[in-house]
């Protein structure tokens, strides 16, 4: 049985909106360029057709793996997680031990990770490294460009 996808109420909805801009407005987009591209002529040598119809194929597939993922969706409730400690949901911002900056992230499923919004997964390196932990604890996380020092020193929900 596949895993549950946690998810936050915003996470859900982005999800949910994401499904139906492909159902309602991809979908049928993709396939009025099949029927026009199909007027073209020969299908065997017809470039057009053969980009719909990759096309098409991204977003069935694209379409069967969010409603997948939307099956098996849990709410993180916030109510039953501590707000002591780094977990799902959190907003935690560090201090860098070596440069002395600043960071903030929140730690969110992999389905919700945007590193330009500042939402990192629980599963990337720093988001499992920091899982667990409290207010003022040192961590040391290994990423592929070597060891990052970070204090926490605030977590919010």
């Amino acid at each position: 049985m596949p895993d549950d996808v946690y998810l936050t109420r915003e996470g859900l909805e982005k999800l949910s909106e994401e499904l139906e801009r492909l159902k309602k407005v991809e979908r049928p987009r993709i396939s009025k360029a099949i029927g026009e591209a199909r007027l073209l002529g020969d299908l065997k040598e017809n470039g057009e057709y053969d980009a719909a119809k990759n096309a098409q194929g991204y977003c069935e597939a694209k379409i069967s793996e969010l409603e997948g993922k939307l099956s098996r969706v849990r709410i993180i409730d916030d109510e039953n997680i501590p707000k002591d400690k780094a977990f799902i949901g959190a907003i935690v911002t560090l201090i860098d031990l070596d440069t002395k900056e600043k960071f903030v992230y929140t730690l969110v499923s992999p389905e919700e990770s945007s590193y330009e919004e500042g939402k990192i997964s629980i599963t990337s390196p720093i988001g499992k490294a920091l899982l667990g932990h409290k207010l003022k604890d040192e961590v040391e996380i290994q990423v592929p460009a070597g060891a990052l020092r970070y204090k926490i020193t605030k977590i919010d929900r």
